[in-house]
């Protein structure tokens, strides 16, 4: 058997001769892999139209390159079916760009991952999950697409545990997390309409996200009142955060639907019920710098009502939604939605 890892041929026996040898030279992310072949890594070049040296991104600080067929090598070791390879080039785009800064969360000790949240007619075409246990197991392409992207950070960027990833404790989306929004169950336009793409295309946005924080409120059946349950966790996050996620579950969306809330107002509210002296947030533990006469000024949990990038997803019966907090202290990383094509 032929395996090929960044246009490198080597000769295997077999697939566990295969996977012995990716672990040994830390290939892998110390699952399982599927020995990405010549043949294989053709396939899904094929699939995705791409010429094997198109270069498809440029890690803006070390300068990493990542070209289709180093993509499409990754894309087979992790799993992916051949068209799943557009998601992963257009991730790879986004992760590249300057305004995503991916060398800062990805070697931060704060441990944080890369989430990918997938809107459009290709969710459907992939038959990605959005629904119950979105962020669990069970979905080959949520769960391939999410790992690809790991593992082309990994062995094309060199973001290894312990290298260059100095996360303290990291956390499992360092494995794989990628979902679809569940626009069909959403009263507002998708997360990419919302951030510039037209109705009807696909995209993907890639966030630097840190552990996801989940909300259970079974009582309050009033947008305000959820997202008080809301504004009490976040007050746990710190002050000022330039960008946090929201994801709302079928059952707590429903009652934003019955109030006819816009999406922007949610963003809005938080902004305002989750303010405090500087010197109260200073009392919590966080840095919050002040010169004298300044200690009472008020600061929001976040940044801007704009700093709200709310999503639904989830399954039915039972009111858990998720915050999940971004790398995006000081506005270094921010989110970024890329087209697939």
């Amino acid at each position: 058997m032929t395996s090929q890892l960044s246009s490198q041929t080597i000769e295997v026996a077999d697939v566990l001769a295969a996977n012995e040898l990716f672990h040994e030279r830390g290939w892998s992310d110390g699952l399982p892999i599927i020995p990405p072949t010549e043949e294989a890594v053709s396939e899904f070049l094929n699939a995705s139209g791409l010429a094997a040296d198109e270069v498809l991104g440029v890690e803006p600080v070390k300068g990493g390159v990542v070209t289709a067929e180093k993509a499409a090598i990754n894309a087979v070791a992790a799993g992916c079916r051949p068209e799943y390879i557009p998601v992963v080039a257009a991730a790879v785009r986004a992760i590249t760009t300057e305004k995503f800064m991916l060398h800062g969360p990805t070697v931060s000790t704060m441990g944080a991952a890369v989430l990918m949240i997938v809107n459009g007619p290709i969710t459907q075409d992939l038959g990605m999950n959005a629904g119950t246990s979105v962020f669990g197991p069970g979905n080959r392409a949520n769960a391939t697409i999410g790992r690809a992207l790991r593992l082309i950070l990994i062995n094309v960027l060199g973001t290894r545990a312990g290298e260059l990833d100095k996360g303290t404790l990291g956390h499992p989306g360092k494995y794989t997390w990628c979902i679809a929004e569940a626009e069909d169950r959403s009263p507002w336009e998708p997360l990419h309409v919302g951030r510039g793409l037209a109705d009807g295309t696909s995209a993907v946005t890639v966030v630097a996200g840190l552990s996801g924080l989940q909300v259970g409120e079974h009582a309050a059946n009033t947008p305000e009142g959820i997202l008080d349950s809301f504004a009490q966790r976040m007050y746990a996050l710190g002050p000022d955060m330039k960008e946090v996620v929201l994801v709302f579950c079928p059952e707590h969306v429903a009652f934003f639907r019955e109030a006819n809330w816009k999406k922007s107002q949610i963003g809005e509210y938080l902004h305002e019920v989750t303010r405090k002296p500087r010197s109260e947030w200073a009392g919590f533990g966080f840095p919050v710098n002040w010169t004298p006469g300044q200690e009472d000024d008020i600061v929001s949990a976040i940044a801007s009502p704009d700093a709200v990038l709310p999503v639904v997803a989830g399954g039915d019966g039972g009111a858990w939604s998720m915050i999940i907090p971004t790398w995006s202290f000081g506005a270094k990383t921010l989110a970024v939605t890329q087209e697939i094509v």
